[in-house]
């Protein structure tokens, strides 16, 4: 008889011990993580009276799956957007927190006589919070209502991200065994460098990609497609030296920028569960019970540094913010314990090598102790709030008060702020994709000579062509049009603002040098030197132009995602929810030059355009085939979102609202009553014609739709909310077919 395989043994035995242990978690109402935990304490080697995994290493290797899915799936649920709109709040509590534990968890192993390299881990440990631990009990206690909360996850957001940098750090002091500041400097810039270029990368092409391929994308191929990409990057990220989960985040972060976001991270949910329970078996397979009882003081010693670590700097981190007193002690309650990311940081120093082998049930227990007692520390939040606000100096309450008052006012940056931090982000973005084109040709020169005769100095040429664009942004592209005017009008930024021009064309210079001079002989580098320059010079529209197809190609992936949000949800919106807004064409904007038709601006945003004034003309209800130039003050009928999807696609803010009033077209709903309009659609009714209008809203049934395609079916009863002019509307509404009423 045929042997059965140990792996299928081992996996048939750990996920059975762990069904039945999460049962019983989930009946006590417990967390399941530490189901799974003593689900691997059972089947491990430390327990002698149940049977015991076999082979060991192939549930280790299932398991480092099991992190890189979890990653993956933390990844899909971040999105580098959702960085950006944690705030400052968020920022400067997350902050704070991780530099204290970090220092706190260091020198406590220091004060344990813990080697430097295990207090430094412990260190990174302890400076994590549980998302998972933290979201259930908001759940249970419905909580996620309160002010307090959104503080909260923008710090856990930062917490994340920075376990990944310490993750990628901490793998560079291991194995270089040295704290040069040099090789964590250079190790940070590496990181960022390749973060930068994949993210770029990813959401050039990844959107692209789904887009291309929806008709054949059924949930089975989309699953496969999503796994494969996140082990590619898996893999891109092994080869450039960082740590396998590195790269599962970083194509989960990208991905999560698509219209395909939310549907793959339900479909990869069952596979992120199954392995995710994998790993923390395999975790509470490390738990030796006599190491437990030998480091009793270690445990107690570190579960008291968590708590009370983690609820002071986090409090104080939420002070600093701004935060009031109450809302900062909330937050601070909330963060008291370790969890998944302290596993894995744990697991990283075991793989490595590098860290005792004690640490692993160390950290493990004063997890479970500190999952088991945050419910308390929240249901506390109110006691311990009342006792700072009775024990509390009357003058220190009145400073955190006024303290909290003035960093919730709303700062607005100055026009010099807005140049600086455009260009700055401009030079790092295009110096990271020339940096990157260079490096790849290069990898690929000997490889071209030898397959054909003088295909260096082909590949050369061909990188040349496609470094053009890049080279023309980085010295020339305008950015911050209006607020760059308003510096050349005061004469004290005359001077910062010819540096950042000058600057910015010396470093296109010295990059194209650079380039040239490594790949030709010098007195070829001289003519090829000058030929780009003529080039740069002489054709900058064409160059432009090619460059504004990549940004236009980018930005519509990168706001894929929020268009397709505004178009589904203009189905369940009313006409009153959509209101006229005028917003102004960038003098840089991609949609100049372009007819409306051929944006497809109803199609991807869901918005249409009312009128398009232009100096001292105005077109009203312009048609598919007029054209948008810079300058154009477009009035925009659309939801708060439709909106604001497509300001973020123009790069422009919203600047003033018309007032309908003051304006020859009105907003009216009439009551569709003519026979023969019924089940004509929208286009065949020749509404738009009769009004010289638009058809913005459909109310039937109860039921409201705004800005309905033009193939819509119009029904008997229908009542149809239209933009157009005063007059032609009059005439319209004075029809037997009609009922009117104004907007």
């Amino acid at each position: 008889m045929e042997l059965l395989p140990p792996l299928i043994n081992d996996l048939g035995l750990i996920l059975i011990t762990a069904a039945i242990s999460v049962v019983l978690f989930k009946i006590l109402k417990q967390p399941l993580v530490l189901g799974y935990i003593i689900a691997g304490y059972l089947a491990g080697p430390y327990f002698s009276f149940f049977p015991t995994v076999q082979d060991p290493h192939s549930i280790e290797v299932w398991a480092e799956i099991g992190v890189i899915f979890l990653l993956f799936s933390l990844g899909l649920e971040f999105s580098f957007k959702k960085l950006m709109k944690v705030g400052g709040s968020a920022l400067i509590t997350g902050g704070v927190h991780i530099v204290f534990m970090l220092v706190a968890g260091f020198f406590t192993g220091i004060l344990l006589n813990w080697t430097i390299i295990d207090s430094i881990f412990l260190g990174a440990m302890l400076s994590m919070s549980s998302t998972t631990i933290i979201l259930r009990a908001f759940d249970e206690m419905n909580l996620k209502g309160k002010k307090f909360v959104s503080v909260v996850f923008g710090a856990l957001i930062i917490e994340d991200i920075v376990a990944i940098l310490l993750m990628v750090l901490l793998t560079t002091i291991s194995v270089s065994k040295q704290f040069a500041g040099e090789e964590l400097l250079f190790s940070f810039l590496k990181l960022s460098f390749f973060l930068i270029i994949w993210f770029l990368v990813g959401i050039f092409f990844i959107p692209t990609l789904l887009r291309k391929t929806k008709k054949h994308l059924n949930d089975e191929m989309l699953l496969i497609l999503s796994l494969g990409l996140c082990l590619l990057m898996v893999i891109l990220g092994y080869k450039a030296g960082f740590s396998p989960a590195l790269g599962a985040f970083v194509m989960g972060s990208i991905i999560a920028e698509t219209i395909y976001s939310e549907k793959i991270e339900h479909l990869i949910e069952p596979v992120k569960n199954l392995f995710g329970a994998i790993f923390f078996v395999s975790v509470g397979m490390m738990i030796n019970p006599s190491a437990l009882v030998n480091y009793f003081i270690p445990v107690v010693v570190i579960t008291l540094v968590v708590i009370f670590g983690k609820i002071i700097s986090t409090t104080a981190g939420a002070l600093l913010a701004g935060q009031p007193l109450k809302q900062s002690v909330q937050t601070g309650m909330s963060h008291a314990q370790i969890g998944e990311f302290s596993f894995i940081i744990a697991t990283l120093g075991m793989s490595l090598g590098v860290i005792s082998d004690f640490i692993y049930p160390v950290i493990v227990a004063v997890s479970a102790i500190t999952t088991f007692t945050t419910p308390y520390f929240i249901i506390w939040t109110d006691r311990v709030n009342r006792f700072l606000e009775h024990f509390l100096p009357k003058k220190v309450k009145r400073m955190i008060d006024r303290y909290s008052a003035n960093t919730q006012k709303v700062k607005t940056q100055t026009a010099w702020q807005i140049v600086l931090r455009a260009n700055v982000t401009h030079i790092i973005l295009i110096t990271v994709v020339v940096v990157a084109i260079i490096l790849i040709s290069s990898s690929f020169t000997d490889e071209a000579e030898r397959l054909v005769k003088n295909g260096g100095f082909i590949l050369a040429f061909l990188t040349l062509l496609s470094l053009l664009p890049f080279l023309w942004a980085l010295a020339f592209r305008r950015l911050a049009v209006q607020a760059m005017q308003e510096l050349r009008l005061n004469r004290k930024f005359i001077g910062p603002v010819s540096i950042i021009i000058l600057f910015r064309m010396i470093l296109a210079l010295l990059v194209l040098g650079f380039y040239i001079s490594s790949f030709f002989s010098w007195q070829t580098a001289i003519i090829a030197f000058l030929l780009i320059v003529v080039l740069l010079v002489t054709m900058p529209k064409k160059i432009q132009l090619w460059y504004q197809k990549l940004e236009n190609h980018f930005l519509k992936n990168l706001n894929s995602r929020d268009a397709n949000e505004a178009i589904k949800g203009k189905s369940h919106l009313t006409p009153w929810d959509g209101h006229m807004t005028k917003i102004i064409v960038p003098q840089e904007s991609g949609v100049s030059g372009y007819k409306l038709g051929d944006l497809e601006l109803r199609e991807k945003f869901g918005i249409n355009i009312a009128i398009i004034k232009r100096g001292e003309i105005s077109i009203y209800i312009p048609t598919k085939t007029d054209i948008l130039y810079p300058s154009d003050e477009l009035y925009i009928i659309g939801s708060d979102n439709q909106i604001n999807a497509f300001s973020n696609y123009l790069k422009e803010t919203l600047i003033a609202t018309l007032d309908l009033e003051e304006q020859d077209i009105a907003l009216k709903n009439i009551e569709l009553k003519k026979e023969e309009l019924y089940g004509k659609n929208i286009r065949e009714s020749r509404i738009k014609e009769l009004t010289g209008g638009m058809v913005v809203g459909i109310e039937r049934d109860g039921r409201r739709i705004l800005n309905p395609q033009s193939d819509f079916i119009l029904r008997k009863g229908d009542i149809i909310w239209i933009v157009g002019e005063v007059k032609k509307m009059k005439l319209l509404t004075g029809s037997s077919a009609v009922k009117a009423g104004e907007g």
